[in-house]
């Protein structure tokens, strides 16, 4: 692991790359195999009988194969979606679509919205109930209150395994547990999560699992939703078209079993082998190295805050793994990060796609910073430098 395989850092060495929970940069191992593939093998997959698209299905399939052995589950249970946001609107369409009107889903008050509106829309259209786990200001799930609205009338637990603003990572399996005891589904939106630490499917038992190749150092364009294939093929599809159905006459159709039942139309192959390349990445760095590099830039982060003063942290600052959220005091923060921008540090602002969290925070927006394996002490020297100029230059503007 070396900034020198992310071509970015090297065609911008100035660069101080810091919104790695919106999307991460790419090492040249993707860069090269999706260039590759579209340079020597591409071809539509699973219909042709030529060479190309044989290779192609092939390479497609192995991508497959390769997610699967990333996430200790089976192949068939890979359904390839555009991203983590396709993936929840796929559970909510389809296993969505078999709930009736008074059934519940628990969502913690810290969803990003593509865990949050499309179960809104699905409460608007069956008149299914939306409840929220509450949040401690700390940043950590409100066990207690999970417990306290479980019920015989909860068909789903759907959460973050790590909130985007908060930088909390939420007792997984214990949700898991307590939601099945009480007969309700789960799933983990885990783009947050996947990316900084091995998840084994097979042990934690979850129900649909999400995340986008986007966050883990792939293209964008793809994502995964695991689904077992056994309960899927008891499931209406979501969309129609080539590939997901046995058969079609002028009668109806007959659906394929899943994955292939969800992903109609022509899939995302190149975006695909992209995606396995990343994961090749990333096992080859070890998530044991990538937990202890990150670990250790987080830690020089939280220092630099605590030292720096004049910042308002949204939750418990010790708790948080990977990012940090935080407000300027006296200062919006749009000019704080155009400040930032202007010292080729890029951090995110806003309500980062969960409004609600913020609002309970009594913020409309605040600056986030997401930390990647590529990160380096020399980074968040340079940040909390930046940061420091901005303080004086805004406080100097008053």
């Amino acid at each position: 692991m070396n900034k020198s395989d992310f071509p970015i850092f090297t065609n911008n060495p100035e660069l101080v790359y810091l919104d790695n929970a919106a999307s991460a940069q790419k090492p040249i191992q993707v860069i090269d195999a999706m260039d590759s593939f579209m340079k020597n093998h591409y071809a539509n997959v699973h219909r042709g009988t030529y060479y190309l698209s044989e290779m192609a299905t092939i390479a497609y399939e192995h991508a497959r194969h390769h997610v699967a052995e990333f996430l200790s589950v089976r192949d068939k249970d890979v359904i390839f979606v555009r991203g983590a946001t396709e993936a929840i609107n796929l559970v909510a369409q389809t296993f969505g679509r078999t709930l009736k009107a008074g059934d519940e889903i628990l969502l913690s008050e810290a969803e990003h919205h593509s865990n949050l509106v499309p179960w809104q829309i699905l409460a608007a259209e069956k008149g299914v109930i939306v409840k929220f786990i509450s949040v401690f200001e700390s940043g950590k799930l409100d066990m207690e209150d999970l417990k306290a609205k479980l019920s015989e009338k909860t068909k789903l637990v759907s959460v973050t395994q790590m909130s985007n603003v908060l930088g909390v990572e939420n007792p997984i399996h214990e949700i898991v547990q307590l939601a099945h005891d009480a007969g309700a589904k789960v799933l983990i939106d885990g783009c947050q999560g996947v990316v900084h630490s091995k998840i084994n499917l097979s042990d934690e038992k979850i129900d649909f699992y999400a995340f986008s190749g986007h966050k883990i150092y792939g293209p964008t364009g793809i994502g995964v939703l695991y689904a077992p294939s056994e309960f899927m093929n008891t499931l209406p599809p979501w969309q129609g078209g080539g590939d997901m159905v046995k058969s079609v006459h002028f009668s109806g159709p007959t659906y394929a079993d899943s994955p292939a039942r969800f992903e109609a139309g022509t899939p995302a192959i190149v975006q695909a082998v992209g995606l396995e390349a990343a994961l090749d990445y990333v096992h080859s760095v070890g998530f044991n190295k990538i937990e202890a590099v990150e670990s250790q830039t987080m830690h020089l982060l939280k220092d630099g805050l605590q030292m720096l003063g004049g910042v308002e942290v949204l939750g418990d600052l010790n708790l948080k793994k990977n990012l940090v959220c935080f407000n300027v005091k006296g200062a919006h923060p749009q000019d704080v990060a155009m400040i930032l921008s202007e010292q080729n540090v890029a951090v995110r602002v806003g309500h980062h796609c969960a409004q609600p969290i913020t609002e309970k925070y009594g913020v409309n927006s605040s600056i986030r910073v997401s930390l990647g394996m590529y990160n380096t002490g020399e980074d968040i020297t340079a940040f909390i430098t930046a940061l420091k100029k901005a303080q004086k230059i805004l406080r100097s503007a008053k």
